[in-house]
């Protein structure tokens, strides 16, 4: 069946070259098991790549022996990952990576990387969520979110949103979903997930695109304010929501010219970590931003931000030039060198098995 699944994708993965561009790829055999009973081990590094070079990738790391395998899903399956990896989920022993400019879900077995099943039909996916036996698939571009079955790896349905043509990061509280809608937009979505419509949104600031939620059902916005060629920036903010109500508790408000992203809850559920040229954590009943960086960067990029929801540890995506092969910091909950890893172009997205 993985012989025939590569075959049909051949031709539609990428949006330049072909399959095998350079030859066939060998298949390797992995086995990273994560025995019944015990704590599961490992990270997941996807790394975005170059925009219309098809060379987003993904990695796996074993922080207890510093083992790192690179190009995993590539060596796995005999057929490179695609264009610009955006991110990546695990949810009922399968590992689902979102490549967007290919317009593909992958779902991957998360000890062998070997493909189990593909989600096709989307355009422009962005992140995926889940709620039991059904997948919601976020869209760059279309004025509407995918409802997946799991099961079937079909598109069953889709929830509109019509004034709002790019759907971001999700996050599930009760029977809500809550939704970020990033480019060019001011809302947050609340999907009412008996009826599969939307029941409301959260205005805050320009262009809102991580959220998380933390130990005490707060939900967490991080806007950048908006950029580019048809926006007119605004300085960002960090938002703290009731997730039972919607209400905003608290709106933080960054300098103009700051550039936060990376949202992450730590281990706890009581610290909230996010980048702005440094790493920065506060308290999730904090009053006002951090005055000093927790970790500052020196000679960096620090692109992405990911927290490993049991050990604490913290993880920084470094692009380096965009260009070459990133690096990742690993560090402790309190700070610490750990590890540096060099991994793929452009690490952008943190999965923790």
């Amino acid at each position: 069946m993985k012989t025939a699944v590569r075959a049909l994708l051949c031709g539609a993965v990428f949006s330049v070259g072909g399959c095998m561009k350079y030859g066939p790829v060998p298949e390797e055999r992995f086995s990273y098991p994560m025995p019944p009973g015990e704590e599961p081990e490992g990270v997941f590094i996807v790394c975005e790549g170059n925009f219309m070079y098809g060379n987003a990738s993904l990695s796996f790391y074993l922080p207890s022996s510093g083992e790192l395998q690179n190009e995993v899903f590539a060596r796995a399956n005999g057929m490179k990952l695609g264009d610009v990896a955006q991110s990546m989920t695990i949810h009922d022993g399968t590992a689902y990576i979102v490549v967007n400019n290919s317009g593909i879900v992958f779902g991957i077995d998360p000890e062998t990387f070997r493909i189990e099943r593909v989600i096709r039909g989307i355009g422009s996916p962005r992140y995926i969520c889940f709620n039991d036996s059904v997948a919601y698939v976020t869209s760059l571009y279309e004025p509407r979110i995918a409802v997946v079955d799991v099961a079937t790896a079909a598109v069953a349905d889709y929830i509109e949103t019509p004034d709002h043509t790019s759907t971001e990061q999700m996050a599930i509280w009760g029977d809500t979903l809550y939704v970020s809608c990033w480019s060019y937009d001011d809302a947050v979505l609340m999907v009412d997930l008996t009826s599969g419509e939307v029941a409301g949104e959260i205005g805050v600031r320009s262009q809102p695109r991580q959220i998380a939620l933390d130990g005490d059902g707060r939900l967490w916005v991080l806007t950048d304010g908006g950029y580019g060629e048809g926006s007119s920036p605004k300085p960002p903010a960090l938002y703290r929501i009731d997730a039972a109500s919607g209400s905003i508790e608290r709106e933080f408000v960054f300098r103009m010219g700051d550039t936060p992203r990376g949202l992450a809850v730590g281990a706890g559920g009581d610290t909230v970590y996010f980048l702005n040229g440094d790493v920065w954590r506060m308290d999730t009943d904090a009053e006002e931003l951090p005055r000093e960086p927790f970790i500052p960067a020196s000679n960096t990029i620090y692109y992405a931000l990911g927290v490993d929801p049991r050990r604490g540890d913290i993880y920084v995506g470094d692009a380096i030039d965009y260009q070459q092969q990133g690096v990742v910091y690993r560090f402790s909950a309190d700070g610490r060198g750990l590890d540096t890893l060099r991994v793929g172009i452009i690490p952008t997205d943190f999965c923790f098995r």
